[in-house]
C-alpha cells in the first residue's frame, strides 16, 4: 500500500522541551491512524506539525509523496477537526458546511448540491437554518465533520474530537465516524487518549509517550504484543496486571506466587535475573475453592472489592503484597475480604525486562 501520509524522523523542541522525538510513520490510503498516548506526550504537536500549525525543527511531512513541510497550511489539502467545533456562530449549519466551498468559490448550485449531501449522509438536513448556538454538542459535532468533509481533502486529522460529549452519545459518535471513514476511503490521523477510542478506531495505532514512537501496529498486536511495559500498561481497560519478581531457576518468583516459565520462554528470558511478568485481567482466572489436589497449581489471594459491571465482574485482588486485578463471569458471588484463588493463563503470560521494560518475546 503506498503512503498517502508519511511522517519522516519529526522532531520539536520547545526550548529544553523535546515535545516530538524522531517520529517517523506512513499511513495508506484509506487509513485511519490513531496518535494515542496520556496527555503532554507530543501527539497534538505532531498532529498541528501535520497541518503546518506548527514547523519541526527536523524531518519532513509528505502527503500524496509530495513534500509539504515548508507549505502554508492552506496549501496542503487538509481538513481538520477540533475538540471546540470550531463552529461560526453566526452562520447557520448550511452556512458553516458550505463556507470550504465558498471561499473556493464555487458555483452556487454546486454549492447546494454538495453541502446538501453531506447534510444528508449525517443527518443534519432538518437542521440547516440552525445555527450553533441552538444544537446539541453531538449535533455541532456532526456540523464540524461535515464541513470537513464537503471539502474532499487528501487527509482528515481531528483533535480529541469527541472528548466535550458526554458518554453515551462518545459511543455514538465513535461509531459513526468510524463508519462515515469507511465509505470515504481518506486516510485520517486522529489524536486522543482514550484508548477504547484508538482500539475501536484504528487500522494502526501510534503509541507515543514523551515523545517517542513505542509501537506503530493494528490495535490487536498492540494489545497481544505489547512492544514494552508503558504500552502493556496503558492499553487495556482494566490495564494489565504488570508484577516485579525474580528469575529464579525454571520459575518467576514474587511475593506471591511462583510461577514456572513456559517451555518456549526460557531461551528468550536468558541469563535477565530481574523481571516484570504481565498479564491481562480476562487471563487471570478466580475460583471460590479448589480441591486438595488442586491446590498447588493455585495461589490464595484476598477479595479488596469486586465491581459488578453487568456482563462480567472486575475482582481486586490482593496476594501478600501484590495487587491483581482479574475479570470473572457475572453472578460469581465474590464478596469484600472474603479469600479466593486464582492462577495464570501459562498460553497469555508476557515478559518485560525490568531495566529497560521491552518486552521479551
Amino acid at each position: 500500500m503506498a503512503a498517502m501520509l508519511e511522517l519522516d524522523g519529526i522532531r520539536k523542541k520547545f526550548g529544553a522541551v523535546t515535545a516530538v522525538d524522531d517520529i517517523s510513520l506512513a499511513a495508506g490510503e484509506g487509513e485511519f491512524v490513531v496518535l494515542l498516548g496520556p496527555s503532554g506526550c507530543g501527539k497534538s504537536t505532531l498532529l498541528r506539525i501535520v497541518a503546518g500549525l506548527e514547523a519541526p525543527d527536523r524531518g519532513r511531512v509528505l502527503i500524496g509523496g509530495v513534500d509539504v513541510t515548508s507549505r502554508e497550511p492552506r496549501d496542503r489539502d487538509l481538513a481538520m477537526v477540533f475538540q471546540s467545533y470550531a463552529l461560526y456562530p453566526h452562520m447557520t449549519v448550511f452556512e458553516n458546511i458550505a463556507y470550504p466551498l465558498r471561499i473556493r468559490k464555487q458555483p452556487p448550485a454546486r454549492i447546494a448540491a454538495e453541502a446538501g449531501q453531506v447534510a444528508r449522509k449525517l443527518g443534519l438536513e432538518d437542521l440547516l437554518d440552525r445555527r450553533p448556538k441552538e444544537l446539541s454538542g453531538g449535533q455541532r459535532q456532526r456540523v464540524a465533520l461535515a464541513r470537513a468533509m464537503v471539502r474532499r481533502p487528501k487527509a482528515f486529522l481531528m483533535d480529541e474530537p469527541l472528548s466535550n460529549l458526554d458518554a453515551r452519545l462518545r459511543v455514538d459518535m465513535r461509531a459513526e465516524l468510524k463508519h462515515l471513514q469507511h465509505e470515504l476511503r481518506t486516510v485520517t490521523l486522529y489524536v486522543t487518549h482514550d484508548q477504547a477510542e484508538a482500539m475501536t478506531l484504528a487500522h494502526r495505532i501510534a503509541v507515543i509517550h514523551q515523545g517517542r514512537l513505542l509501537q506503530y501496529d493494528t490495535p490487536a498486536n498492540v494489545y497481544h504484543r505489547p512492544a514494552n511495559r508503558f504500552v502493556a500498561g496503558f492499553v487495556g481497560s482494566p490495564a494489565m496486571n504488570l508484577i516485579e519478581g525474580d528469575a529464579e531457576g525454571a520459575a518467576f518468583v514474587c511475593p506471591a506466587f511462583r510461577q514456572p516459565f513456559p517451555p518456549e520462554a526460557a531461551a528468550a528470558l536468558g541469563s535477565r535475573s530481574k523481571l516484570v511478568l504481565g498479564v491481562r485481567p480476562e487471563d487471570v482466572e478466580v475460583s471460590l475453592e479448589v480441591s486438595l489436589d488442586e491446590q498447588p497449581a493455585w495461589h490464595a489471594a484476598r477479595v479488596y472489592v469486586a465491581e459488578e459491571m453487568g456482563n462480567e465482574t472486575v475482582v481486586r485482588l490482593s496476594a501478600g503484597s501484590v495487587a491483581l486485578t482479574a475479570r470473572v463471569a457475572a453472578g460469581l458471588g465474590i464478596d469484600f475480604d472474603a479469600t479466593v484463588w486464582f492462577r495464570l493463563n501459562p498460553a497469555k503470560l508476557h515478559w518485560f525486562d525490568a531495566a529497560g521494560g521491552e518486552a521479551i518475546r
